[in-house]
């Protein structure tokens, strides 16, 4: 193996074309080390035959260089950059164009002008406006499915057969200066310096420059940022311990660099600096107009155009963009426009499939009339992207807050008084047996009393609809999280993706199955949206539509975890409700026969 001096010195002479033969002062100079030990360094080369009298590099030498020859790059592009709100949303962000080229095709072409071919692009979110580049570049394309609910170890796993001597990319990175090279001499990870607080992932290195901690946050520290290098030794380490630890979902869900974090003292990586200018990474808009001014004036993107009809503004009016944490069905961002503070939610990948957005727009409207959220301003129905203020100091509403329960009740009643019918209507149980399928095609379906309980629900549902209640306006969503009261506590009902004509019953039993409510306080819960004491018909078909939206919303759940997006504990509660007010309802309905009380369950 070469010392690093005599890999330099030889590298240095593969690619200089001389004249004449470089004096040991310009290789002093060049790689800052003394004469004495360039002197020393270029006798063990000749003594060798690696390089000839006349300082020049021989076959020995070239030979000797191709342990640290580049054999290929990874460039991982399958994430969806969430935090590049709002053109992330359109595009992939390794397709923004910076200074007038496309971010990636400029590394792409950086890569190959360093002799580097063999190139692997790993594609996932909107992967389809990527696929020309493996014509137009002659790459290798692999897709990542997993892109959406895990994280860049899911990237690498799938081209664990190319790591080798291997540089490893981000599509969306921009070296002003080409920054790769054909022979590296070991793995290391690029670093800049920030001499102020930054919330990068921070570096300290040993004397021969090997990282020996990594801390996320720091000041006067070289943070990772732009490429690394794997050469043969860390690939072979790397792929070891990748697939060993794999299937722990810390790994899936975290970034790769988390793992190495784990496994530092396996995994021998170098801190590589370079000087500010070089490495340019874009993590939100704003950043991308300080680099390229094109940006303030001009941003090609329909979410801008857009923002810019409804508000009569210029894109540089549109600032402090400002990504909201994604929902389960849509992302949103919020930004200022001539002081005031504007909310725009865009559609999530593939939600057309269970949502409505006519009935959405339909509903919105209404909503506005009746003041039930006057936030809104605009929504586009073909294409789902809607415009709203910004609800300062937002909070969800409490359930246990009696002046909220109160009034987010009166807003029920409202909407369920509106004369007209949505000419949209919501059938859950249409909408049941379209999760029931998707659940099954993707073997979620395997469980205990997954046959019970579809079972005993289609039997309320039956019951509930021949109570003959009207069918009405309704939210169809209508639980805590959706009431937000402002700084001043008024409140308002939002989200109204799912909202069409619907049994009134619907939107209580959402409501309930989405509290913590004993009985007795859900029993309370309906006595104030009735304005009366429930009789028994009445808790009856409110209590079994409680089961039957609890067991909706249970689907959904496991229809959303089966794509890779965490509902958490409300899983189990809609579980649990379905159970348990599903046998309180079913013993209502039937207590009647036989003058007693079945003790009928669905366990």
């Amino acid at each position: 193996m070469l010392s690093k001096l005599q890999f330099d010195i030889l590298y240095f002479l593969l690619k200089k074309n001389f004249s004449s033969s470089p004096s040991q002062r310009e290789l002093s100079e060049t790689f800052s080390v003394s004469l004495g030990k360039i002197n020393s360094c270029l006798k063990e080369l000749k003594s060798s035959d690696l390089i000839n009298s006349e300082l020049c590099i021989t076959e020995n030498g070239k030979q000797a260089l191709l342990p640290y020859k580049v054999q290929n790059a990874v460039i991982m592009a399958a994430g969806m950059s969430s935090r590049f709100a709002p053109l992330s949303y359109e595009k992939p962000k390794a397709l923004l164009k910076v200074h007038g080229e496309i971010l990636i095709e400029r590394q792409i072409r950086q890569l190959q002008e360093a002799g580097i071919n063999d190139i692997t692009l790993v594609v996932g979110y909107m992967k389809e406006k990527m696929f020309y580049l493996a014509d137009k570049f002659h790459l290798n394309l692999v897709v990542n499915e997993d892109y959406y609910r895990y994280n860049n170890p899911s990237s690498l796993m799938r081209v664990v057969d190319k790591l080798k001597n291997t540089y490893i990319c981000s599509s969306d990175d921009y070296f002003t200066e080409n920054v790769f090279k054909p022979y590296v001499y070991q793995a290391y990870y690029a670093a800049v310096y920030s001499p102020s607080k930054t919330d990068e992932y921070c570096m300290k290195a040993n004397q021969k420059g090997k990282i020996i901690s990594v801390s996320i946050g720091g000041q006067n520290a070289w943070y990772m940022t732009g490429h690394v290098y794997f050469d043969q030794e860390f690939s072979r380490n790397f792929i070891r311990l990748l697939q060993q630890d794999y299937e722990n979902p810390e790994t899936k869900t975290q970034l790769w660099e988390n793992f190495y974090m784990r496994h530092l003292n396996e995994l021998a990586l170098y801190l590589k600096p370079y000087p500010a200018g070089v490495i340019y990474e874009f993590d939100s808009l704003s950043e991308l107009q300080k680099f390229d001014q094109s940006y303030v004036e001009n941003v090609d993107s329909d979410i801008f155009q857009n923002i810019q009809k409804i508000l009569s503004c210029n894109a540089k009016d549109i600032q402090q963009i400002e990504p909201i944490k994604a929902g389960m069905t849509n992302t949103s961002f919020s930004f200022l426009c001539a002081g005031k503070k504007y909310v725009y939610r865009h559609p999530g990948v593939g939600t057309d499939a269970y949502i409505n957005r006519k009935g959405e727009a339909w509903a919105m409207h209404v909503a506005k009339e009746l003041k039930l959220d006057p936030s809104f301003l605009y929504m586009d129905e073909k294409k789902g992207w809607k415009l709203s203020s910004f609800i300062n100091g937002a909070k969800a509403m409490d359930y246990h807050n009696p002046s909220q329960v109160e009034r987010s009740l009166e807003m029920v009643r409202t909407l369920h008084a509106y004369p007209k019918k949505s000419p949209y209507s919501f059938d859950i149980w249409k909408m049941i047996h379209s999760f029931t399928s998707q659940i099954e095609q993707k073997g979620r379906d395997h469980f205990e009393d997954y046959q019970t309980l579809y079972k005993r629900t289609k039997e309320l549902y039956v019951l509930a609809e021949a109570d003959g209640v009207p069918k009405c306006l309704c939210h169809c969503d209508c639980y805590d999280q959706n009431f937000l009261a402002d700084e001043n506590g008024n409140l308002f009902l939002i989200d109204w993706e799912y909202a069409g004509t619907a049994d009134p019953a619907w939107d209580l039993g959402t409501y309930l199955a989405c509290s913590d409510y004993s009985l007795g306080q859900a029993e309370k819960i309906l006595s104030i949206y009735l304005q009366h004491e429930p009789n028994k018909k009445e808790l009856c078909h409110y209590f079994a539509y409680t089961s039957i939206s609890a067991y909706y919303w249970f689907l959904w759940a496991i229809y959303q975890e089966s794509m890779g997006k965490s509902v958490g504990e409300y899983l189990y509660i809609w579980y649990r409700y379905t159970k348990e007010y599903g046998n309180i309802a079913w013993n209502l309905y039937h207590s009647d026969r036989n003058g007693d009380e079945t003790n009928e369950t669905a366990n």
